[in-house]
């Protein structure tokens, strides 16, 4: 068989709300989860092999760490354990999302190298299912790869309809941010004290009903993330000065941010009016939305 390839696109929380920390170290988790289209996303491939192997290229490679460590080839492993297979694969990963940038760029690798891997070794999608919530809060949404409210403590994945895809310019200023101490810094303020599920989930007609509705939420993280990381500050008032845009927001534990647009052509020009301000940030013009 030859190699099949797949998008591991950016993964986009438009809002994010958080209950206070459990026994366990984890949280409840209410938000509405989106997916970039080919604007934005890292790309895999596999082919078969007799053992399992990762190689990885891209901007974000460095960065990325060990292959030996990379949750893409736990993911296979954990997959592989699962299903009994004795297959093996040859991984590779072009790494183009900036990491620990809360837009779930290793969470989309691995739910996107399990998809893959589902259809080379031919095994039944319900192994990827099982072993997702043990890799990670984002990879079970990841996995499932439309637009769906995460809830639960990433588990409970439940598809959503959206009025259409939605225009919009990730931005991240280069610096990262990690989830641990954004979340411990929320958990020593005593967040999540009125954390409450959003139910029922309304129906939106049309883009800019969707848009001002999430005006009305938030990202619980968003505030320790800026006590921690100030250029979110600085990449937040950049978005929200732009012509067309409708709502800026900072994406699950930052440092990335989004902004929704009246149209995709006004976050392509943001980006080039960025470009030139920000030669050190990274930003990606795309559509979010049901889209894998």
């Amino acid at each position: 068989m030859t190699a099949i390839q797949a998008l591991a696109p950016a993964k986009v929380n438009l809002f994010l709300h958080v209950g206070p920390v459990k026994p366990n170290g984890r949280h409840e988790l209410d938000s509405l989860v989106v997916f970039s289209d080919l604007g934005a996303g890292d790309h895999l491939a596999v082919e078969a092999a007799d053992t399992l192997s990762l190689s990885v290229s891209g901007p974000g490679a460095a960065a990325a760490g060990p292959d030996a460590d990379n949750l893409v080839l736990r993911a296979a492993r954990a997959l592989q354990a699962s299903s009994g297979t004795h297959k093996g694969a040859r991984i590779t990963l072009a790494k183009w999302l900036p990491v620990a940038a809360g837009v779930g760029g290793g969470s989309s690798d691995a739910a996107a190298v399990l998809r893959l891997l589902t259809q080379l070794w031919e095994i039944d999608p319900a192994h990827a299912v099982a072993i997702a919530p043990g890799l990670g809060g984002d990879v079970p949404v990841a996995l499932a790869g439309v637009a769906a409210l995460m809830r639960g403590e990433g588990e409970r994945v439940t598809p959503v309809p959206l009025p259409a895809a939605l225009p919009a310019l990730l931005v991240n200023p280069g610096v990262t941010c990690p989830t641990g101490p954004i979340f411990r810094a929320y958990d020593a303020a005593g967040g999540g004290g009125d954390f409450a599920e959003i139910e029922p989930f309304p129906a939106f007609p049309d883009a800019a009903d969707l848009a001002r509705w999430l005006e009305g939420q938030r990202n619980d993280l968003e505030a320790p993330a800026l006590a921690l990381v100030p250029e979110i500050g600085r990449v937040l008032d950049f978005l929200r000065a732009q012509r067309g845009v409708r709502l800026a927001r900072m994406s699950g534990s930052g440092a990335t941010c989004f902004a929704l647009f009246d149209a995709l052509s006004f976050a392509e020009l943001a980006s080039v009016k960025l470009k030139s301000e920000q030669p050190g940030w990274w930003s990606a013009p795309c559509r979010l939305g049901a889209i894998r």
